[in-house]
């Protein structure tokens, strides 16, 4: 077993707060992602983890095994780096043998261990390679190969994939969630890259400013956000958000933006009444909004401003007062910029969110 729990995690830099109160639970052999953005403390928390940062505070167990003040080799854990790490006088074989040589394996366990590696990132046929005759993406399967010959418990990456071209990561993204599944290890994958984070990890963890603001699987971290933070980090484009009052209108309460009142959800309804009269953050994602060419009386007029072909849809960027949002629609939809679009807002897409606290509302 090996489950990793961190309590009540702090680190200092003098007065800066890396991390502030962070506890995290990830189960065994889970892929789990730190997701944040530079600064946010998630690559200071996979070091804590991994012991090449010491936490100043709180407890750190790896297995139920208190690993808080231990250095890394007494962890049984495996690291991949951002910046690959790996020797350049030593040819690939020797480089994925390094980490079986440090712990004394004999000579059998360290050639099976090798091109059983090897053999599993496709390198097989370059263990008498030097990493200068090899390509960037050659290299970073030669790190993960030596971080899984060792058979550790507990895989740890740090950006593994952010030096490649855009092309090559998605081809080792697809690969590396396969090899995970496949070794079982509990692995910590830290990536500033939502994309990455969606479609590899079985739940992502997002930081901001030393803290974890939501853990969750990617799909209710998408559709659930518990805060504007949140739903404006995940996705691609980011979730938009429109600046509204709540009023009370024939009985039931919807929220005004300009001249266009929308009417929110009967399950709604009594949360929203508690706001009456305030103002309010609608937050809604691109593709949620149905984009009409003509006018109805359950939609909101907006002006285009940019129409971006993408291939399979166009991305539509429009403006209503000072807030802009985009638009997902079908590539043949004929929306020309600067001409008018009405949009209508799914009641079960729309999420709330306290202007003054960005925290989302959810009906209890």
């Amino acid at each position: 077993m090996a489950e990793i729990v961190v309590k009540n995690a702090y680190k200092f830099f003098g007065d800066f707060v890396a991390l502030n109160d962070v506890s995290l639970t990830i189960h065994d052999q889970e892929f789990m992602v730190l997701l944040g953005p530079s600064g946010s403390g998630k690559t200071t928390l996979l070091r804590a983890i991994a012991g090449l940062g010491m936490a100043d505070a709180g407890q750190i167990t790896i297995g139920e095994r208190d690993v808080t003040y231990l250095p890394p080799r007494e962890r049984g854990i495996s690291m991949v780096f951002q910046s690959y790490a790996i020797f350049p006088h030593m040819t690939v074989y020797d480089n994925i043998a390094f980490g079986l040589k440090m712990r004394k394996a004999d000579k059998a366990t360290i050639d099976k261990q090798v091109r059983s590696s090897a053999e599993l990132l496709h390198i097989e046929g370059m263990l008498d390679r030097y990493p200068a005759n090899m390509s960037g993406g050659q290299r970073q399967r030669v790190a993960v190969a030596r971080a899984i010959a060792v058979e550790a418990e507990v895989l740890l990456m740090d950006e593994p994939l952010s030096n490649l071209d855009a092309l090559l990561r998605l081809e080792m993204r697809a690969e590396l969630k396969r090899l995970l599944a496949d070794i079982k290890a509990t692995t910590i994958y830290v990536t500033h890259d939502q994309i990455e984070a969606l479609s590899m990890g079985d739940r992502i963890a997002v930081m901001n400013e030393g803290q974890i603001l939501q853990v969750a699987e990617p799909t209710t971290l998408y559709d659930l956000p518990v805060n504007q933070f949140v739903g404006g980090f995940i996705g691609n484009p980011p979730m938009n958000f429109i600046n509204g009052q709540v009023q009370s209108h024939n009985g039931r309460v919807g929220v005004k933006i300009g001249d266009f009142m929308l009417e929110a959800a009967p399950e709604m309804q009594p949360l929203l009444r508690s706001y009456d009269g305030s103002d309010i953050v609608i937050g809604i994602r691109a593709e949620n909004m149905e984009a009409l060419l003509e006018p109805a009386d359950d939609a909101l007029k907006v002006h285009v401003f940019v129409v971006e072909p993408l291939g399979s849809q166009n991305l539509v960027t429009t403006r209503i007062g000072d807030d802009i949002l985009k638009v997902s629609t079908h590539p043949d939809f004929a929306v020309k910029p600067d001409s008018d679009l009405w949009l209508r807002f799914p009641a079960d897409k729309i999420r709330w969110i306290d202007r003054d606290t960005g925290k989302a509302l959810y009906p209890a």
